[in-house]
């Protein structure tokens, strides 16, 4: 392997020697397998003959991620000397080698973080699907919601049967001075009464105690919608580079999130075989609605989509549509559509609450309440299960309470 990388004897003899050569090898050839560049290959072998000798040679190369950190910069070992790791960046780049090649050994561990209720997070999060019918968006927040707490409440020692009122009142105004708004804090009311009344329903807590969680109020229609202003959109898309392969890829997520008002997750679960390019159709799987929803696929979607595909998305047998552009090529999550949405708001000093994909989403809506469609069009056009989610839509029509400002009322006014 090293011979096919290098062409200088001394130097396939340098990674030959090292500790590790065959475990090394074998990552190596797996990276070629996947399709990593040759280029690319060769930069991972040479972080990879950093990495061997920092690591010695160790009998167990089982690490977690902490302790990889420690053994490769905080050690003190001078290594060879042709690596300078000074900079952030190459500390990182050296870091995701390293945990690449542990996983792919199987040797990276997980820091184990005790949680005494998993059991009974595990049996609430079965019922909230199953019975209860919650989206898996929704499950998982209030999972995490409700470890937080679990973690928290945990160390004292106490049963869950034996939480009182009190407790979650000193754990929201702990979570309150680590910096959490009303929204959050009323989120995770809202995930811990669920929690609870799953408990009251299970026998391990009193029925009554879900209710007593009370938590601030959230009037209805209280702020406005947090998105841009559809002229701030358009300049984000002016800004891009036609030609930079991140920038091509942006513009057709960006395209999907303020033409279509999907949600980051549907963006990030459309698959290849949802665009019907004979019928110009695009299916989305809506989050919440657990349905199929079919949009006429528009030119200039369609357009940016096949532009994307045919330059820059990586050949993989992965089906989604998009996926991160460096190996291992996997499709973008969630949080990787919000990696490629808020730096391009942000460096086109877009004005709004949030920088997130949520708030294309918002100036969607809006410019179809500007264009004079119903609520119901509106709530249909975006998936949602009822007008009353549609509802804050209706505060952002000024052109329409600019009119009634300006209303003369005679001899009344």
């Amino acid at each position: 392997m090293f011979d096919h990388l290098f062409k200088s004897s001394s130097t396939v003899a340098l990674h030959a020697r090292a500790p590790y050569a065959e475990e090394r090898i074998r990552y190596l050839e797996h990276c070629e397998r996947r399709g990593d560049r040759h280029h690319t290959v060769r930069r991972k072998a040479w972080n990879l003959l950093w990495i061997a000798h920092q690591l010695g040679d160790r009998a167990d190369l089982h690490l977690t991620v902490d302790q990889l950190r420690s053994i490769l910069f905080d050690s003190g070992r001078q290594g060879i000397r042709y690596r300078q790791i000074d900079g952030y960046w190459t500390r990182k780049q050296i870091t995701c080698t390293a945990r690449g090649w542990l996983r792919y050994l199987g040797c990276l561990d997980r820091p184990v973080v005790q949680n005494p209720f998993q059991s009974y997070l595990d049996d609430y999060c079965k019922w909230a699907t199953n019975e209860q019918g919650l989206a898996e968006s929704t499950v998982g927040l209030y999972a995490r919601r409700i470890t937080r707490f679990l973690r928290w409440y945990g160390p004292g020692g106490r049963s869950l049967s034996e939480v009182r009122v009190s407790d979650i009142d000193a754990y929201l105004a702990y979570e309150r001075r680590q910096g959490w708004g009303r929204l959050t804090i009323r989120s995770a009311v809202d995930a811990m009464r669920a929690f609870f009344r799953f408990g009251g329903v299970s026998h391990w807590c009193k029925p009554s105690f879900a209710a007593a969680i009370q938590g601030p109020r959230i009037y209805s229609l209280e702020n406005l919608p947090a998105g841009p202003a559809w002229v701030d959109v358009s300049r984000v898309f002016a800004s891009l580079n036609s030609t930079d392969p991140k920038d091509i890829r942006a513009r057709a997520v960006l395209m999907l999130l303020s033409i279509y008002g999907m949600r980051a997750s549907e963006v990030a679960k459309l698959r290849l075989d949802d665009i019907d390019w004979e019928r110009d159709q695009l299916r989305v799987r809506r989050a919440k609605r657990r349905e199929l929803q079919v949009y006429p696929l528009l030119p200039s979607v369609g357009k940016a989509i096949v532009d994307y595909l045919q330059h820059v998305r990586p050949r993989s047998a992965h089906r989604e549509v998009f996926l991160i552009l460096m190996s291992p090529f996997r499709p973008l999550s969630a949080k990787g559509i919000y990696g490629v949405v808020s730096p391009r708001l942000k460096a086109a000093d877009v004005h709004c609450a949030h920088h997130g994909p949520h708030a294309l989403r918002h100036a969607c809506a809006a410019r179809l309440v500007a264009q004079g469609l119903s609520l119901k069009e509106v709530g249909d056009h975006l998936g949602h299960r009822s007008t009353r989610a549609t509802r804050i839509y209706t505060k952002v029509d000024l052109a329409g309470l600019r009119e009634v400002a300006a209303f003369d009322l005679g001899e009344l006014s």
